[in-house]
């Protein structure tokens, strides 16, 4: 075998056992297959009342009062699900997201270590001139890496 054969051959067999060595990597740290349908579109629960286990832990929950004052902070609180959503390396939320009405107000991006509870404060302030009906909606977002956007939201009456 000559020199240009040998080094071919030594090059094809580190590309082949790099990929082989990858794919094991790729199962290894990421073991659960993620359902692709439900990066389609914006998930939202089907029936509020009566939620699917997989809805309780991923539709935002909007913790605000009922009625504020406008030009007065306030602050709203966001839970990712009724339950507890899981926090570890291979499943996690990527972030939480608040709009008021159309207009974005924070986002929280979160990692995939430490010991998270997924959940963000905001402190927000509703100028009169947003809710002109004496009312707005609050709509928060967060994404999950295996289970894609999710979307809640909460009607806030505005005085003053």
């Amino acid at each position: 075998m000559n020199r240009r054969t040998f080094l071919k051959t030594a090059a094809l067999g580190a590309v082949a056992a790099g990929i082989t060595r990858r794919a094991a990597a790729a199962e290894m740290y990421f073991p659960v297959k993620a359902d692709q349908s439900l990066f389609a579109a914006i998930n939202r629960a089907k029936d509020p009342a009566r939620k699917t286990p997989l809805e309780q832990k991923h539709v935002p929950v909007i913790k605000a009062p009922a009625a504020v004052k406008a030009g007065e902070p306030f602050t709203v609180e966001v839970t990712v699900g009724d339950v507890v959503h899981p926090m570890g390396p291979t499943h996690w939320i990527q972030f939480i997201e608040l709009n008021v009405g159309n207009e974005p107000a924070g986002r929280i991006d979160m990692m995939p270590r430490g010991f998270l509870n997924p959940k963000a404060a905001f402190t927000v302030v509703v100028p009169r001139e947003a809710a002109p009906a004496g009312k707005i909606t609050l709509m928060a977002f967060e994404r999950c890496n295996l289970h894609g956007y999710w979307e809640g939201s909460l009607d806030v009456t505005v005085t003053g």
